[in-house]
């Protein structure tokens, strides 16, 4: 089955064709580090996870690349305003991000790049865009990029250069040319870190920094560049700007851009102070609940934010974990079961379940197609039938997701659940009914039930869950 993308350089999905053979170079914008990730930060992390996932899967050796920008005005002034230095600042959030992805279950990309350690590269990218009069040195000082040099501009986004006017995107400064045009290197001032450059110390812009790191690691043109769609402008547009008009080439060939997070249907954002950030969400939530809540909804699609949402995915989640657990209990008596709960590389996936991700990694399909193998696992461990296969499908499944990774004995064990006490009372009641003392099997029910513990009962025996 071939893969396709939505490109949104093109517009319009497209088979994916790697620049070479089983190979894909792959770059995502990271975060700037000055505080811990929100929500919003946690869909890019998981979407181009599951996307680097299945890439793999897919056979490719894939080259994943995600930077952190570790020098900006917000790192300066949080630093300042703490009273610590900016590189325990950024140390301090750097660790911090890895925690929090680690939790929602990402893989580590292959490559996370600072700027900080990139500067020459910057530098070098520069110098041949003024060489080229590509940009130039305003009366400031500073290092600005003429977007008009640049005819393309506006090829990612859909605007036109004439239409755009200065204001909220654009900063407003005498020393341009053109309002459009944007800073490359800022000269240094008093009290904050600076770098060597043939233009004074000083430091760089945002957008040029992911325009060197990505090339600097995959090459003047590479397959995949991706992120938040608040960056496609200006961002994104920027660094094709500067690439392609320092190097030539295509630059990125596709672009793969996630959906908003909104909160009571308006975009999410700092500045609009309607954020929640993934440590805030984690607190109250199991990390798998997120990852399955940015899953249930396409990732270009907006997906609206809410304890409701999060209570229906961690539903979804128990459900499935409720399988699981019955699997478990089958496997204490099975000989063939416990290969495909351990041996998930030898367990394959539906054919639906790879077109669905093949078609622009098609999450809500995937995940339907995941509960339709649940029902026919529980039906057929109800019925006694053979289940080895669908239990293979359903363990590829949830690791290729990243779901359903723990034991679960483990996940319905949260809070101060005493699990001795529980199973030695689920023990007690079966002796109950067999002797037919149904009072006090009820009344084992109902203690438990009064603790939010819930029995249920099947040919295969009883299972619990907490609520």
């Amino acid at each position: 089955m071939s893969l396709m993308v939505y490109n949104t350089l093109k517009r319009e999905k497209e088979l994916f064709e790697p620049l070479h053979a089983g190979h894909v170079g792959m770059y995502v914008c990271g975060v700037t580090v000055y505080d811990y990730s929100h929500i919003g930060h946690a869909r890019v992390m998981i979407v181009f996870d599951l996307i680097y996932r299945w890439l793999m899967k897919s056979g490719y050796d894939v080259d994943y690349v995600r930077n952190f920008t570790d020098v900006d005005d917000k790192i300066i002034a949080r630093a300042a305003e703490r009273g610590v230095a900016i590189d325990l600042l950024t140390n301090e959030m750097i660790a911090a991000f890895h925690s929090d992805a680690d939790a929602l279950g990402c893989l580590r990309p292959t490559h996370e790049p600072r700027a900080t350690d990139h500067m020459d590269a910057m530098v070098a990218m520069i110098q041949t865009l003024v060489e080229k009069g590509k940009a130039y040195v305003a009366d400031s000082g500073d290092v600005l990029y003429a977007v008009r040099e640049f005819p393309r501009y506006g090829q990612l986004s859909g605007k036109k250069i004439d239409e755009l006017e200065s204001g909220s995107r654009v900063d407003v400064d005498t020393s341009k040319r053109d309002p459009l045009d944007f800073v490359l290197w800022k000269m240094a001032k008093a009290d904050e870190p600076a770098w060597s450059s043939p233009w004074g110390l000083g430091r760089p812009g945002w957008h040029i920094e992911c325009s060197a790191m990505s090339c600097g690691h995959l090459g003047k043109s590479f397959d995949i560049h991706g992120g938040g769609m608040d960056l496609k402008f200006p961002h994104h547009e920027n660094e094709i700007a500067q690439a392609q008009a320092a190097n030539g080439g295509d630059f990125a060939h596709y672009w793969l851009h996630n959906g908003f997070v909104n909160i009571n249907a308006e975009k999410m954002s700092k500045s609009l102070g309607n954020f929640f950030t993934i440590r805030e969400v984690t607190e109250r939530y199991e990390p798998e609940v997120l990852r399955m809540f940015m899953l249930t909804a396409h990732y270009r699609s907006p997906l609206d934010f809410s304890d409701t949402a999060l209570d229906e995915s961690k539903a979804a989640l128990d459900r499935l974990y409720e399988t699981l657990k019955r699997v478990h209990q089958l496997a204490e008596t099975s000989a063939a079961l416990p290969q495909a709960l351990t041996d998930i590389a030898a367990c394959a996936l539906p054919t639906d379940f790879c077109a669905a991700l093949n078609d622009d990694f098609n999450t809500p399909e995937a995940l339907a197609i995941l509960f339709d193998c649940s029902r026919a696992l529980n039906k057929g461990l109800n019925e006694g039938g053979d289940v080895e296969v669908l239990l293979g499908q359903f363990r590829a499944m949830t690791a290729l997701l990243g779901i359903v990774q723990q034991h679960a004995d483990t996940w319905f064990q949260r809070g101060d659940v005493d699990t001795q006490f529980i199973e030695g009372m689920i023990k007690e009641r079966l002796l109950a009914r067999e002797q037919r003392d149904f009072s006090r099997a009820d009344a084992i029910r109902k203690e438990l039930s009064e603790q939010g513990i819930v029995l249920e009962d099947s040919s295969t025996g009883t299972t619990w869950k907490k609520l």
